[in-house]
């Protein structure tokens, strides 16, 4: 049950435990001026010491609200008692993580505190907060990865935390990128308030980029660097990340359409049911052919166009060596005949007279 009790009775030994978030700090403060605060702080109370005296509490959650009420001048805040002890209260603190929005940061700082201070072992905090073991290491060895200066800086608020877990920390499964040079690269960006962009880009300008580049990033000086690949291309190869992946998905059709033309004709394809499944799979790709030459036709069209120097496609876009003539069919024939009519002009004489639909192709010779 909430009560009231004296901001200055709080023992503030967690309070590095937990981010400072100058800009939700700011909009707390602004809400507890309006209307109070609506949730109280909890924590832990220890018994008096042989003195007597009032029990001390021990604040867990509810840092920020503490800050703002210091600032509002409030002298009293609502308490709410989580556990008998610190090790039950931080093991209640971690089972609401979710609910309490903990980050992984702090779930890791809490159970660093229970295993190296507290003297448990990694399968008793998962037996005690119905985790597996690996989400508890995982955790642990997320903070053993980082220095104790990075820590600060983190949990300081000078460097984004969303920053160094998506952007840096990535870096360090690169050869040639130490813990030292990450924290190198947190110190000197910590308190610019520089935006997720811009640190993404002095990261790999500092850990991928000359060495020049790289000693003015960890001098500080961020506004040259950051001038100078604003000129810069996103990708060596001059492509956005999209541009990247269709040309990616282009090479995958081109290396996939020689295999099955390697394939089709292989006397081990025999059985029954490959050739039900065969022949529902080829008759969905057939009733898609023209739409998808006709992309395909404007896409080269448009490449071409904007390069400027690219010589059309042999054939009608489409090259005669790479495509095997596919016998008409009842039911997709046609519209395949009439899609590679336009490249029949190169053909052989001889080979005119193997197919029906060749005949008229060959009238405007005459």
């Amino acid at each position: 049950m909430p009560r009231e009790v004296e901001l200055s009775t709080l023992d503030l030994r967690y309070e590095d435990y937990r981010l400072k978030m100058a800009a939700v700090e700011a909009r707390l403060l602004v809400s507890m001026a309006q209307r109070g605060i609506e949730e109280p702080l909890e924590g832990v109370d220890l018994p008096a010491g042989p003195a007597g005296g009032e029990p001390t509490h021990v604040l867990l959650n509810g840092f920020k609200r503490y800050r703002c009420a210091r600032k509002l001048r409030l002298n009293t805040v609502p308490y709410a008692v989580i556990g008998p002890d610190e090790v039950s209260g931080i093991m209640g603190l971690l089972r609401t993580a979710k609910s309490k929005s903990l980050n992984i940061l702090e779930q890791a700082r809490f159970l660093d505190e229970l295993k190296s201070v507290r003297r448990l072992s990694v399968a008793e905090i998962a037996a005690e907060l119905s985790v597996s073991k690996g989400w508890v290491g995982m955790r642990l060895g997320l903070l053993r990865q980082m220095s104790p200066k990075v820590r600060d800086e983190l949990f300081g608020g000078a460097f984004p935390v969303y920053a160094y877990m998506g952007i840096v920390r990535p870096f360090m499964r690169m050869n040639g990128v130490s813990p030292r040079d990450i924290e190198q690269f947190v110190l000197a960006l910590s308190g610019k308030d520089l935006s997720l962009r811009d640190i993404e880009q002095l990261a790999h300008a500092c850990f991928r980029g000359p060495a020049a580049l790289r000693q003015e990033i960890l001098k500080g000086n961020v506004a040259v660097p950051l001038a100078q690949m604003k000129h810069v291309p996103a990708d060596p190869e001059g492509c956005s990340e999209f541009e990247r992946i269709m040309l990616g998905d282009l090479e995958v059709l081109q290396r996939h359409m020689q295999r099955v033309m390697g394939k089709s004709q292989d006397p081990r394809l025999q059985s029954r049911v490959f050739h039900a499944q065969c022949h529902l799979l080829t008759a969905a790709i057939l009733s898609r052919t023209t739409a998808f030459i006709h992309t395909l036709r404007g896409l080269h069209d448009r490449n071409g166009q904007a390069q400027g120097d690219l010589p059309p496609a042999p054939g009608g876009h489409e090259s005669a060596g790479d495509c095997s003539p596919a016998p008409a069919g009842p039911q997709h024939g046609a519209p395949s005949d009439r899609a590679a009519g336009a490249g029949d002009s190169g053909r052989a004489p001889g080979k005119a007279n193997d197919r029906p639909r060749a005949a008229p192709a060959a009238a405007p010779r005459l």
